[in-house]
């Protein structure tokens, strides 16, 4: 980054008490603003050339001095450039406080999350929360790898810090199970870092917003599903392990009402309802976004909900099923897929996807019905998870075929 700031560094003596000796300062100065540092250093007067501002004569003490002398000059100077690469317009004060090790003043990244996470207690949910203390995490590695520390003054973080930590987050290589970052995760972290550090702009925390000109890329990825047959395997897929049976249950009934991990495992006996058509409903929020959902239940997932809704589990719990944590649930269904022989990654996500577009879209339910059921406050949320299968494309153009063949006879008819 270019300065148009003038800098310099001068070092000057002062007297004492004692007459034999003076004390070496080294006086910065920036656009005509000063600071001096004492260097604690003493020089006879006689020794000291205040035009060459070092010591004279080949005595060793001397010698030494200057070459002491010449590495303050090269440690400010390095600051003076540091600053200027971190976005920084120094001042004559900054440049000594780092000189001496001062911590400057000013809010940090971590009051950043701090704040953050005290106004989301109860606005966001506790999924969405552990997200960002990932999040908060990684930020701590980074600045641990890269400036020693796990903390920094916010208006530290530039345009070179955020792509630094981008590559940082690419590059990562996990330490537990988990599989390294892909594009569309790193970008959720670094979308979630932006959100904290706009945050601190609204605050007045800093004065300008360090992600202007950096751009947030997600690649569009195709979300799976299960097919009509695959799904059916499952279903009548018999299991003697009761870890087995609940995983596959569970699955299938998310196949069924499209409901999310936390909305199946936190549904309660209060949230079925019977509708003004004589069906049962299922009236809730979602716990990721608060939206409502109104689902009539199938008849598959109401066969569920009877077979666990007077399990001793359930019922300790208040819900309609027993709580298992997403981490085992998915580590089950990989055993349910190899029994199945399902080639897939099956997650209990993918029956979201497979509700959405074997279940109802591929049915002939229409894409606003199909938000409405999902929570989704958009219908492009939704032409994201479902996706109208080619069976369904080939049926809709079949029918297509036999409008327009009744059509031509008549309009020859009528030409005649």
């Amino acid at each position: 980054m270019e300065s148009t700031q003038s800098f310099g560094i001068q070092f000057v003596t002062r007297s004492n008490n004692d007459k034999n000796n003076q004390i070496i300062y080294a006086r910065i100065t920036i656009n005509g603003s000063r600071s001096e540092i004492s260097l604690k250093q003493r020089v006879e007067p006689s020794d000291w050339n205040p035009v060459a501002e070092k010591a004279n004569g080949r005595k060793k003490k001397n010698k030494e001095l200057n070459q002491f002398l010449e590495k303050v000059r090269t440690r400010l100077n390095n600051i003076y450039r540091e600053l200027l690469v971190e976005g920084e317009l120094p001042t004559a004060t900054m440049v000594k406080n780092q000189f001496l090790g001062i911590e400057e003043a000013g809010n940090t990244i971590q009051d950043a999350f701090d704040y953050h996470r005290k106004i989301s207690e109860g606005n966001i949910s506790k999924n969405t929360l552990h997200h960002y203390s990932t999040t908060e995490k990684y930020v701590k590695e980074f600045l641990l790898s890269q400036y020693k520390t796990e903390n920094i003054l916010l208006r530290k973080i530039n345009y070179k810090l955020i792509t630094d930590f981008d590559h940082f987050l690419r590059t990562r290589k996990p330490t537990d199970h988990q599989k390294p970052l892909q594009n569309n995760g790193v970008m959720k972290h670094i979308e979630r870092f932006r959100v904290v550090v706009k945050l601190s702009l609204k605050l007045d925390w800093i004065k300008t917003d360090p992600f202007r000109n950096y751009q947030i890329r997600f690649k569009k990825v195709e979300r799976g599903y299960l097919e009509a047959d695959e799904l059916l395997r499952i279903e009548e897929a018999e299991f003697k392990l009761p870890r087995l049976v609940l995983a596959k249950d569970l699955f299938v009934f998310s196949c069924y009402t499209g409901l999310a991990y936390i909305d199946t495992v936190q549904l309660k006996p209060e949230d079925i309802h019977l509708g003004t058509d004589g069906n049962h409903w299922i009236i809730s929020s979602r716990q990721k976004t608060g939206v409502s959902m109104r689902i009539p239940v199938l008849p598959k997932a109401w066969e569920l909900i009877q077979k666990y809704i007077d399990n001793p589990r359930s019922k300790f719990n208040g819900t309609i099923f027993p709580v298992i944590s997403n981490q085992k649930l998915n580590s089950y269904l990989k055993e349910v897929a190899d029994f199945c022989n399902i080639p897939k990654y099956l997650t209990y996500h993918l029956a979201r996807h497979t509700f959405a577009t074997t279940v109802t879209l591929s049915n002939g339910v229409p894409i606003e019905s199909v938000s409405k059921m999902l929570g989704h406050t958009s219908i492009k949320t939704t032409q994201i998870y479902a996706r109208i299968v080619d069976s369904k494309l080939s049926d809709d153009m079949e029918a297509l075929k036999s409008k327009l063949s009744v059509q031509k006879p008549n309009q020859q008819k009528a030409s005649g």
